[in-house]
């Protein structure tokens, strides 16, 4: 199972009752972050979770509001005992912008893999695959479509069948090859994992329905009302209702909104505009969520 926390949902800047907008996921212990504005780490430690057990930072795009958190999050990892390496991922220039980061924070006790991607380029840790998409944003921005896959079941007829000794059945049915046999000789038909797609600052683009399609979960920005079209336009945002839209072609279990603009002090007030599609969640700080495999 994989829990999911929307730990901020606020764009641009932050406020008393809501961080900038941000993600956890935790699958097996493995901490998954996405983006790290200002005050991250204490929306990690509110939602509960620990921040030595993040292995994967996933940055959408290079704005204040998603990365000027890093630095403080890196050291206060390290204080909690992190030792191991921290995979970051990102557009292009990733490293560059985190290292300049944390040029004020040279103490970080732990290796930190840098990944940079380019569309489609997919990264995997922790048994999470993720799939950057280019979005439509006023620099280089990335939706992520993150991904865990299940084997299918142990089938003994099989195993006996491809001459598989019943002492490597076990090592097989956790995914590891050993002695020259394969999970493929002793597994069945794989089955429905768990599928979630991020995307937020972005204009709505017909990709954003296409990697959500049938999703468990699409979060997606909903900044603006629709009254501030033409603002979000400008500034290559969504509205409520282009979301909305969006989740209503790709079909997820369920839309959670986030990402709203500070002019907006309730969104709920505009739950009307969701009605396109009426499994909409206004996610708020610390909405939470665990999806089970099916």
């Amino acid at each position: 199972m994989l829990d999911v926390c929307v730990l901020g949902c606020g764009g641009v800047v932050p406020k008393s009752d809501r961080h900038l907008a941000s993600a956890y996921l935790r699958y097996n212990g493995f901490g998954v972050l996405i983006d790290c504005g200002e005050g991250t780490q204490l929306a990690v430690k509110k939602a509960g979770f620990l921040l030595s057990r993040i292995g994967l930072i996933l940055i959408t795009h290079f704005h204040a509001d998603h990365t000027s958190g890093l630095p403080g999050l890196l050291l206060s990892m390290g204080n909690e005992g992190r030792t191991e390496p921290v995979t970051i991922a990102g557009p292009e220039g990733i490293e560059h912008i985190v290292r300049s980061l944390c040029v004020i924070a040279p103490e970080i006790p732990f290796d930190i893999d840098f990944v940079p991607l380019g569309d489609f380029d997919s990264v995997e840790r922790g048994g999470v695959s993720v799939t950057a998409f280019e979005l439509l944003h006023s620099c280089p921005c990335f939706g992520y479509d993150i991904r865990i896959s299940r084997g299918g079941k142990f089938d003994k007829t099989k195993a006996e069948a491809n001459g598989v000794p019943m002492k490597y059945w076990k090592t097989l049915q956790l995914g590891e090859a050993v002695d020259g046999f394969t999970p493929d000789m002793v597994l069945g038909e794989s089955r429905r994992g768990i599928h979630v797609t991020y995307a937020t600052d972005s204009r709505p683009l017909e990709i954003i329905a296409t990697m959500a399609d049938g999703a468990d979960l699409l979060i997606c920005e909903g900044m603006f009302e629709t009254a501030k079209l033409d603002r979000a336009k400008e500034a290559r945002h969504m509205t409520i209702r282009e979301a909305a839209s969006l989740a209503a072609e790709a079909q997820p279990e369920e839309l959670w909104l986030t990402h709203y603009s500070p002019s907006m002090p309730d969104p709920t007030e505009f739950v009307s505009e969701a009605a396109y599609f009426p499994t909409t969640v206004f996610a708020a700080d610390g909405t939470t969520k665990t999806i089970k495999f099916k």
